[in-house]
């Protein structure tokens, strides 16, 4: 018994040793400041992929649409600005996007949550929420998508 947990506990370090990655701070206000020349209101880039899960950057300077991934959590930390997260209740309008994400263009019955700089957010597969961005705001954040919920 001892050699096994051994082994596990040794392959699991491993595991965790061998392939990190880094985000730093000043490397994503670079890339949030490259993303938001766009033009379009809204701009993400992936970082990495692995395994079941993968990163991102996101920027978003008006609201973006209601949505649910039915397969996928998002884990997010905001990285600048202020907004109203809105989760739970019935997306309006709805429409499969792609295979397991629908988008619509708001939430009926939902919660509000004011979320700023520093907050991270956890948002589990299957539940609807929206991102409102005051007028002239700008507002990034770090994702962390998990699939295969």
């Amino acid at each position: 018994m001892k050699k096994i947990l051994g082994v596990g506990i040794l392959s699991a370090v491993g595991l965790f040793a061998a392939d990190i990655e880094v985000f730093s701070h000043k490397e994503l206000q670079a890339s949030a400041e490259k993303l938001e020349k766009n033009g379009q209101g809204f701009a993400a880039e992936t970082l990495a992929r692995w395994g079941n899960h993968y990163t991102m950057l996101a920027v978003r300077e008006q609201t973006g649409s209601a949505e649910v991934h039915e397969h996928e959590a998002d884990f997010f930390v905001v990285e600048s600005g202020d907004a109203t997260l809105v989760s739970g209740g019935k997306v309006v309008n709805p429409r499969t996007e792609k295979a397991g994400e629908i988008r619509g263009s708001s939430i009926e019955g939902g919660t509000k949550h004011s979320i700023s700089v520093g907050d991270v957010i956890h948002i589990p597969a299957g539940v609807p929420h929206q991102l409102l961005i005051p007028q002239g705001g700008k507002f990034s954040y770090f994702v962390v998508k998990v699939t295969g919920q």
